[in-house]
Order: structure tokens, then sequence, then C-alpha cells
């Protein structure tokens, strides 16, 4: 496929670098690189970019949880969450 296929990969590159804001990404933090990948879609709104999880250490444990007030959650959408829970 030639020259058309090189070119396509430099552009890629360049915007792989460059944020939706046209800053660096080098030079951004991860928190930074998540919320400008959140929000780069057509149509994003801030709370996009709000976080879903919570995460903890204690003693060397890591523990990932769901945020209560986290807009998108893991499971069925049908399904109402009580239902779920068999404890």
């Amino acid at each position: 496929m030639g020259c058309s296929d090189d070119a396509a990969v430099r552009i890629v590159r360049v915007m792989d670098t460059t944020g939706s804001d046209g800053s660096n990404v080098d030079d951004m933090t991860a928190d930074e690189k998540r919320r400008d990948q959140l929000l780069a879609a057509p149509g994003a709104v801030e709370s996009d970019a709000d976080p879903r999880i919570e995460v903890t250490e204690h003693d060397g444990v890591t523990r990932i949880d769901i945020a209560p007030d986290a807009a998108v959650r893991p499971g069925n959408p049908y399904e109402n969450p009580t239902e779920g829970d068999r404890a």
C-alpha cells in the first residue's frame, strides 16, 4: 500500500500525543489522560469523566469498589440491583 499507509501512521502518532485541548499528552498525569479520553467523544459532558471506582489500600491489600454514586455500574442493566443481591 506504499506511501499512503506510512502517512496514516504518522498522522496517528501525532494525534496520540496531543490531547483534545491541544496539550501534549506526554506531560499529562494519568488522571488528566483519563479525563481527556472520556471527554473527547462527541456529545460528552463533564459528568462523563466523574470517577466510577474507589481504590483503597490497607495492609498491602488493594480493594476496588464501585463508587456508590457512579452513574454507570457493572451488571445487567435490565435487572433491579437489589434482585442480584443474594446475601
